[in-house]
């Protein structure tokens, strides 16, 4: 099959963006390594998008593995289900790597565990169809994604059974999966490519049934030319189509997806269904696949740890609520010049100190800097030089809303369309006088919420 560029922007591509260094020579090789039980898991009753989970265990309960312990708040929710077997304990509190406080429902281990290559194959082994889907009815593949409790594994952890309900209004004619994984140093994504394609274009074919889209893509940047070729060996005999697109960030966020391979423009404030669109992640694509084909729920997640400030950076298929800290274990520890740690990537993660953060769904990796990679200039007064909007992807213009934050101007805020933010952080990245641009992004967005629910 050859390259597939279809986007009106060009190149197969959206118009701005950065290309950051990309950093993904520490972990890239790394093959999936599955991390041993815990002895305990905090399980965030908020982890998506939307309404927290309700607990529906007591405590001194046994619960085996990948039973629902939490049932979806709303419709906009997803239940929770332990990641191991064991007692749960009283319901406590935790701190999500963002610095939140939320209720969280702790599990002991106790009993025999899956683990090793067994629990490798149970989430990513064994056979995988590629045809057959007609035979699921559309409401039972929703039912199954929902009873899941998956949600976009991507980071954006919006559940994902709210994006495939049939709506008659808006029906959905192209299926979009998304491997671009653009964020500097994770490679999450791209193991899962090589060492999983069926499974993700299982998960495609079930997303291309429950839409009855009648073209199915899955978007990869060229600089990934082994996935690009375990994928098209997967989906060779299917209607799906593999698309190169050209390296840059944020080329993972769904609208500059959408935009790069359809040509289409997602208004702002709008949604990827209102020009007729469904977008996952391959990780999502994944657990989508093993829901509705093996009736199995969402546990454990790969996450990549990675960067100059791990000893051993790794690609982990890690349990939902370990702590971020036995990961960094795992890796055989912190250098001696580590320097930060964030959840996530360095363009849209979180710095985060506290080791006991469990890890959530949301979670695609772990980064450590050192303090030669965390180095940069002493913030300075804004020049007006530009730069900040020239590469917005959103066509935003960031000083202003920057000044809006700084001055708790809402109307400032509401004007130039802070929500339309998404926090992809090219501003920050390429400010000559380093101004936290994002932070002040997120603070200002904080303001105007607060300011809504007066």
């Amino acid at each position: 099959m050859a390259l597939f560029f279809k986007g009106s922007a060009g190149g197969g591509t959206f118009p701005r963006g950065v290309h950051p260094p990309e950093w993904k020579t520490y972990s890239e090789d790394a093959a999936i390594e599955v991390v041993p039980p815990p002895r305990k898991v905090m399980l965030p009753l908020l982890q998506n998008v939307g309404a927290p989970s309700k607990p529906i265990v007591k405590p001194k309960a046994m619960v085996a593995f990948g039973e629902k312990v939490a049932d979806g708040g709303a419709f906009v929710s997803a239940p929770l289900h332990a990641p191991i077997a064991g007692k749960v304990l009283k319901t406590g509190v935790t701190t999500l790597a963002n610095g939140r406080h939320v209720s969280a429902i702790p599990i002991k281990a106790d009993g025999d565990q899956l683990s090793g290559q067994a629990l490798y194959d149970e989430i990513l082994g064994g056979e995988w169809p590629k045809d057959g889907f007609e035979k699921f009815d559309i409401q039972e593949i929703v039912d199954a994604i929902q009873g899941a409790g998956i949600v976009g594994l991507g980071g954006a952890a919006f559940p994902t059974h709210v994006k495939y309900v049939p709506n008659e209004k808006k029906p959905i004619h192209t299926v979009l999966i998304n491997g671009c994984e653009c964020e500097p140093y994770l490679t999450s994504d791209y193991r899962l490519m090589l060492e999983a394609p069926e499974a993700i274009v299982s998960g495609a074919l079930v997303a291309g049934r429950v839409t009855g889209a009648k073209e199915i893509f899955i978007g990869i940047e060229d600089n990934k030319p082994k996935a690009v070729e375990a994928l098209r060996k997967a989906a060779a005999g299917t209607s799906i189509q593999v698309a190169v697109l050209k390296t840059k960030y944020p080329q993972g966020s769904e609208k500059q997806l959408i935009l790069a391979l359809t040509g289409k423009k997602v208004p702002v404030g709008g949604l990827p269904l209102d020009v007729g669109i469904a977008v996952s992640n391959v990780g999502t694509a994944t657990a989508m696949a093993r829901a509705v084909l093996r009736g199995k729920p969402l546990t454990h997640r790969v996450v990549t740890v990675t960067g100059g400030g791990i000893t051993n950076p790794k690609n982990l298929l890690a349990p939902i609520g370990i702590p971020l800290g036995e990961l960094i274990d795992f890796c055989g520890g912190l250098t001696d010049d580590a320097a930060r740690m964030i959840s996530g990537g360095p363009m849209m993660g979180f710095s985060f100190t506290d080791l006991n953060s469990p890890v959530t769904k949301g979670t695609s990796g772990v980064t450590i800097l050192t303090a030669a990679e965390v180095k940069k200039a002493e913030e300075t007064t804004c020049v007006r030089c530009g730069r900040c909007v020239d590469v917005c992807p959103m066509n935003l213009v960031p000083t202003k809303l920057a000044l809006a934050s700084r001055h708790k101007d809402i109307e400032l805020a509401k004007r130039y369309n802070i929500m339309a933010c998404f926090e992809c952080g090219s501003c920050a990245y390429i400010c000559p006088a380093s101004i936290p641009l994002v932070q002040l992004v997120r603070t200002g967005k904080a303001v105007v919420i607060a300011d809504s629910k007066k």
